[in-house]
């Protein structure tokens, strides 16, 4: 395979946390991709989109099991 980015064919299975915002919070969803070595850029298969597009609605539902992990500051 490719980067049809940079070319590269420097591509690695990795583990990587997903960011779903919603309004002013993120969830982070463990996934496992692959990523470009050469510019970072994600590759997702179909299993895994359809995980994140189930997650993204079981949050718009209000049934997703979130688990408090920080806080976001901003500086004023």
């Amino acid at each position: 395979m490719k980067c049809v980015i940079c070319n590269s064919q420097d591509i690695t299975k990795r583990k990587v946390e997903e960011e779903i915002r919603k309004n002013s919070d993120v969830i982070l969803v463990p996934v496992e991709v692959l990523v470009c070595e050469g510019c970072g850029e994600r590759y997702y298969d179909r299993r895994t989109m359809k995980r994140l597009e189930d997650i993204e609605q079981s949050i718009k539902e209000k049934r997703a099991s979130l688990q408090k992990v920080g806080r976001v500051l901003r500086i004023s």
